[in-house]
C-alpha cells in the first residue's frame, strides 16, 4: 500500500488597514522553561537565529498563542483570523468591525481591519470541502489565509479558468476566494513519522508520530485497522487499532508488552531527544520543527491552518501548511513547537535538497477522536 508525497501553493499579497500596537516586549523566562537545547540548536540552524533570538522566540509566541485565543473569545463574530508575525514578535489580529481595532490593539495585538471574519472563511472552506469530487482535476487543494484573509485555493499551471468555473458552481461568496497558480503536485508521504521508524506488515515504512497510552499515534496512510508493525529493529511492535483516510490522515497502533511509549521524539543526532510537554496549539507564523525516519530533524514555521489538500487518494480535510522540508519515509513522523506536540506528517512536495511545503495533520483532533491521552516527559 505504498502512497507518495503531496502537493504545494503559492501565497499572494492581500488588502487590509494595519493598525500598529505595541510590540511583544523581552523575554519571559516562564515561557520558556524546558525548551529543550536541541529544539533552540535546530532553530538557530534552521531559522538562522541566535540562541537567545530562539528563546525569546519561543517566549513571545508563547504569548501570542493565548493572546489569540483571549481575542477570539473576545471579538466574537468580528474576528478575522490571527497570525504570529516574526519580524515585529506580534500577533496581528484582523477585525472587521473598525469599532473594534482600538480594543485588539489595547490587548497587545497588531490590529488589522479586513472583510471578512474567521468564520466566514471557515465556512467557505467547509463549502469547498463538500464539493470536493466534484473539482476539477487541475486543483491541488486550498486553505484558510489568515494573512491575506481569503481562502486561498491553488491549481495547476493553465487552469486558472477551470478553477473559477468551479467555484462559481459551488456557491460560495467568491469575494472570500483566491485562485493561485501552483507548479507543485500533491502526494502522500508514506514512509513519514515524527521519530522513530516502523514497518507495516511485510516491510512498508513510516515514522512513528507521538506516543499515547497503549501506543502511538501516526499517518491513517501508513495503515489499515488490524495491520501488525514491527519497530526500527523489526522485533514485533503491535497493531493498528484505528486508521482515517483520506478525509482526515490519522491512526492508532496499540503497541505490546514489549515496547513502552515515551514522552519524546528522536531528534536524530547520535542519542538526542526532544522533551514533549503537551499538545498546546502553535499560531500561524510559530516557528515549527518536524522528525521522520528519511530526513531526520528540520525547522521552518507555521504557514496556515484548515488546510484541504487533493492526494490522489482522496481530499484531507484540516491540514496544516508548512515550508519545513520532508521526504517519503517521514509520513506519520512528529511535530513540535518548543516541547509541545502540534501534529503528525501527512504529506508535502519537494525534498529536503531544494526546500518544500510540507502538511501535518494537527494531533489534538486524533487524541479527540481515539479518546487517546498523549504521554509526556
Amino acid at each position: 500500500m505504498k502512497r507518495t508525497l503531496v502537493a504545494a501553493a503559492v501565497l499572494t499579497a492581500s488588502a487590509g488597514v494595519v493598525v500598529a500596537a505595541p510590540a511583544f516586549a523581552g523575554q519571559d523566562a516562564a515561557k520558556t522553561e524546558g525548551v529543550s537545547n536541541v529544539v533552540l540548536d535546530t532553530m538557530q540552524r534552521d531559522l538562522g537565529l541566535s540562541h537567545d533570538a530562539a528563546l525569546a522566540r519561543i517566549a513571545s509566541e508563547n504569548r501570542a498563542t493565548a493572546l489569540e485565543s483571549t481575542l477570539r473569545a473576545s471579538l466574537g463574530d468580528t474576528f478575522g483570523g490571527a497570525y504570529y508575525d516574526a519580524p515585529s514578535a506580534t500577533l496581528v489580529v484582523g477585525v472587521t468591525d473598525q469599532a473594534k481595532i482600538a480594543a485588539a490593539q489595547s490587548a497587545g495585538a497588531t490590529a488589522k481591519f479586513v472583510s471578512h471574519s474567521a468564520r466566514q472563511l471557515d465556512t467557505t472552506a467547509d463549502t469547498l470541502n463538500a464539493k470536493e469530487k466534484s473539482a476539477p482535476a487541475g486543483i491541488t487543494g486550498w486553505y484558510v489565509d489568515v494573512q491575506h484573509n481569503t481562502v486561498t485555493v491553488t491549481t495547476a499551471r493553465g487552469t486558472l479558468a477551470a478553477a473559477h468555473q468551479f467555484l462559481t458552481t459551488t456557491g460560495v461568496d467568491l469575494s472570500t476566494t483566491q485562485v493561485v497558480e501552483s507548479t507543485e503536485s500533491p502526494r502522500v508521504l508514506y514512509d513519514v513519522r515524527g521519530g522513530d521508524a516502523y514497518y507495516i506488515g511485510s516491510g512498508a515504512r513510516c515514522s512513528v508520530g507521538f506516543s499515547v497510552q497503549g501506543g502511538f499515534v501516526s499517518a491513517g496512510h501508513c495503515g489499515n485497522r488490524g495491520d501488525s508493525t514491527s519497530g526500527s529493529n523489526r522485533v514485533a511492535q503491535g497493531t493498528f487499532q484505528a486508521s482515517t483516510f483520506p478525509g482526515r490522515d490519522y491512526s492508532w497502533v496499540k503497541t505490546n508488552a514489549n515496547w513502552t511509549p515515551r514522552g519524546v521524539v528522536n531528534r536524530y543526532s547520535g542519542s538526542t531527544t526532544v522533551a514533549v510537554q503537551g499538545s498546546t496549539e502553535s499560531a500561524v507564523g510559530a516557528a515549527i520543527c518536524r522528525s521522520g525516519s528519511t530526513t531526520g530533524w528540520h525547522c521552518g514555521t507555521v504557514q496556515a491552518k484548515n488546510q484541504t489538500v487533493r492526494y490522489s487518494e482522496g481530499a484531507v480535510n484540516g491540514l496544516t501548511r508548512t515550508n519545513v522540508c520532508a521526504e517519503p519515509g517521514d509520513s506519520g513522523g512528529s511535530w513540535l513547537s518548543g516541547t509541545q506536540a502540534q501534529g503528525v506528517t501527512s504529506g508535502g512536495s519537494g525534498n529536503c535538497t531544494s526546500g518544500g511545503t510540507t502538511y501535518f495533520q494537527p494531533v489534538n483532533p486524533i487524541l479527540s477522536t481515539y479518546s487517546l491521552r498523549l504521554v509526556t516527559s
